[in-house]
């Protein structure tokens, strides 16, 4: 058989490589992608659609009279509410102060459960009872902890002598800082589990060979460990700052925002303006705000993790 009739055979057995045939598999992949597509439209991109819109009116609850369009008055008025942008700063400081400790007990606790120890599967599944329990269970839970009269802190403490305990959660001074040791436990397991994946995938040849050029711990930990974790301490530490800057339910059940707004997450801030005070139209501009901070912070990093890529 020559050359050119092989090609025309094979032409022919090729029907759907043309104009045709794309669009059939373009139709064929659209197809198989709605199932999935369809919820995230009507549960997540219709109600942001919305929320957007309503934060332009003056939307109430309550209320006989039609919605009136006010333009951009709800972002005038926010500029100006001191309230607004002390809540933010707390979320600011709520949210890094989860994050960093978060992430820096998570990876000591990945590299322990990736160590060969005895027991290591009983020791990974209990690392992760935190991530599995509802954040209101766990709010309930640390609420008993901190309990003023009956706590295990405040007993321990006053079983150590070192005083009569304190009410942790009520505290001016100690709100903020025990809610966000409650944040650090809850979701420390979820970036463990993350940095521990990462940690498998590293071949050991790498740590053998470093070994056996004299490195130790620390020097394999920075050259070898570090490097091929990178990418996903990045991912999860990005992905757990925007998580944690939007919480609500467990600082809700722990301190609903109190003492005097020392908790008050822009959540919780924008939680209250709408199904406290019924002004959903300003809380609505609350959380488009709080979405444009969010997205800048993704672009970021977005384009961080692109020049990284071009760099590499």
């Amino acid at each position: 058989m020559t050359l050119a009739t092989a090609t025309r055979r094979s032409g022919r057995t090729r029907p759907h490589g043309g104009p045709d045939g794309s669009r059939r598999r373009d139709g064929a992949t659209w197809f198989l992608v709605l199932p999935a597509l369809i919820p995230i439209l009507i549960l997540s991109v219709g109600p942001l659609l919305y929320g957007i819109l309503l934060a332009f009116t003056d939307a109430q609850s309550g209320r006989t009279r039609s919605t009136q369009w006010i333009g951009v008055l709800n972002f005038q008025d926010l500029l100006h509410d001191t309230l607004f942008w002390d809540s933010f700063r707390i979320g600011l400081l709520w949210a890094v102060g989860v994050t960093v400790p978060q992430f820096v007990l998570a990876l000591g606790l990945a590299l322990l459960l990736n160590a060969n120890l005895r027991l290591r599967w009983l020791a990974r599944a209990l690392a992760i009872v935190p991530w599995a329990m509802p954040e209101v269970v766990v709010g309930i839970m640390w609420r008993l902890v901190y309990n003023p009269d009956a706590g295990i802190l405040n007993e321990t403490i006053r079983d150590l002598g070192l005083g009569d305990g304190r009410d942790w959660l009520t505290g001016l001074a100690t709100a903020l800082p025990a809610v966000i040791v409650v944040g650090v436990w809850a979701g420390m397991p979820q970036t463990a589990v993350a940095l521990l994946a990462g940690l498998q995938n590293t071949p050991d040849e790498l740590h053998e060979a470093a070994a056996l050029d004299g490195a130790g711990a620390w020097r394999r930990f920075r050259t070898v460990t570090w490097p091929a974790i990178r990418p996903v301490a990045l991912a999860i530490s990005a992905l757990n700052f925007i998580w944690n800057f939007n919480s609500f339910a467990l600082v809700y059940v722990l301190t609903s925002g109190g003492p005097g707004g020392r908790t008050r997450l822009p959540m919780l801030f924008a939680y209250e303006e709408a199904f406290r005070y019924g002004q959903f139209g300003y809380a609505a501009a609350m959380g488009c705000v709080m979405v444009a901070v969010i997205s800048v912070l993704l672009a970021f990093y977005l384009v961080g993790r692109l020049r990284g890529g071009e760099d590499a």
